[in-house]
């Protein structure tokens, strides 16, 4: 009878206060801080900065936030809408290859030339010339390492978004990111990113690239299954992850988001047409290209990429069933790159992490763990705090991205 009087009386006070307790009594959740959330999205539409918005927030495994705001072309943006999540595609490639490490396929510091021959023997770039592309090269100080791939510091440049000379030299070679509109094949493509110079020494610097793109090959080269089917059978299926894809089925593809693009001089926003980025198409998710890029291509909904980054807050398990080592999930999740300079946070492997320094900006708790993707889309876990947050607007360019530190700030104003 005790206990009965004194879950009411937690219960009314729950309500007084405003309060809504998550799982574990350690962890408040403001609905009225919360509320907030859509006061900024909402001022940010009528602005005319954005067309369409949608966030999903979960604290200790239960939604509190999971709202959709805007329009697509032809109807309202709705929560189950599927997106594409673009670089955030390199969280699932970078997981596929910690459950084949998990399974001794390979080990961390292994050369990538054991797994993918045409990376032996990595040149440099020295001396490039921008009149016709062509360049001069000098010997790599050793071979890329796998661990190299999974922070960014192998040496690669990026395929449309990197430096100029590499952006020529790709471009030359047929090099592009995972937005391609013709048919290709990521064994090909890759081959020959392994026999073009890497922009600087392996190990040097942190330099955001086509690192995850090689991993998924690497995944391919070691597991016998496309990357396709590896994310199918080891990832998605066990996870419930119904709506995550390369190529969208037809029978979903009504709720493929609409993207947006933002015009360089008068601002105003206005469907994405192709050639908005030059080489880029939005049609990847539906146009039949047959390229699994590790680094960009997948569609996905925020309920399915929530379940995949609860998945890792559980230390690599999900409903009952281990997706990754509690032990792989640590090494992701800390720092990989020892003093190689990072903002003021620090690399994991595929993710950013928080430092003590870092932490100081928004509130959020030391080791915490995020990425984004092209299309204006950004997530961090919270172990501490054990918050999954999400937030998606479909557009490129976006001048106005500062909305993803407030949806923070907002969030850390509610979770206490």
């Amino acid at each position: 009878m005790k206990k009965i009087i004194y879950a009411s009386l937690l219960f009314v006070i729950s309500i007084h206060s405003h309060f809504l307790f998550a799982q574990t009594k350690a962890t408040q959740v403001s609905a009225v801080e919360l509320a907030k959330i859509d006061n900024l999205f909402r001022q940010y539409l009528a602005k005319g900065w954005i067309k369409g918005i949608t966030a999903n927030v979960a604290v200790d495994g239960k939604t509190v936030y999971n709202k959709a705001f805007g329009n697509n072309l032809n109807r309202p943006f709705k929560t189950n809408d599927i997106l594409r999540i673009a670089s955030q595609t390199k969280a699932v490639t970078c997981v596929a290859v910690m459950i084949l490490f998990d399974e001794g396929k390979f080990q961390l510091d292994d050369p990538i030339s054991k797994y993918i021959p045409a990376f032996k023997n990595p040149k440099v770039l020295d001396q490039f010339n921008p009149a016709d592309s062509s360049y001069t090269t000098k010997p790599a100080n050793h071979e890329v390492t796998i661990r190299e791939l999974l922070t960014h510091t192998s040496g690669l440049g990026y395929a449309q978004i990197g430096s100029p000379d590499m952006n020529a030299i790709y471009e030359k070679a047929g090099i592009e990111a995972g937005f391609v509109p013709h048919k290709k094949l990521l064994e090909t493509e890759i081959n020959k990113l392994g026999k073009l110079p890497l922009a600087t020494q392996p190990g040097e610097r942190w330099q955001y690239s086509l690192s995850i793109d090689v991993l998924g090959r690497l995944v391919e080269v070691t597991s016998g299954l496309t990357l396709n089917d590896f994310f199918k059978q080891r990832i998605f299926q066990p996870l419930g992850m119904n709506d995550t894809y390369f190529a969208l089925p037809k029978a979903k593809q009504n709720r493929l988001a609409t993207v947006y693009t933002e015009d360089p001089k008068s601002k105003l926003i206005k469907p994405w047409k192709d050639g908005a980025f030059p080489g880029v198409t939005i049609n990847y998710p539906i146009n039949n290209n047959g390229y699994f890029a590790g680094g960009a291509g997948l569609v996905s909904t925020s309920k399915d990429y929530g379940i995949f980054l609860q998945m890792l807050l559980n230390g690599g398990t999900y409903n009952g069933k281990r997706i990754l080592s509690e032990k792989s999930v640590a090494m992701m999740t800390t720092n990989q790159i020892g003093k190689i300079p990072f903002t003021d946070n620090t690399f994991g492997l595929g993710f950013e992490v928080v430092t003590e320094k870092g932490s100081k900006k928004f509130g959020q708790s030391v080791g915490s763990y995020s990425w984004g993707g092209f299309f204006g889309s950004n997530y961090w876990v919270d172990p501490k705090k054990k918050i999954v947050a999400q937030i998606y607007v479909q557009q490129w360019p976006f001048s106005h991205g500062e909305i993803a530190n407030k949806f923070k700030q907002i969030i850390y104003q509610a979770v206490k």
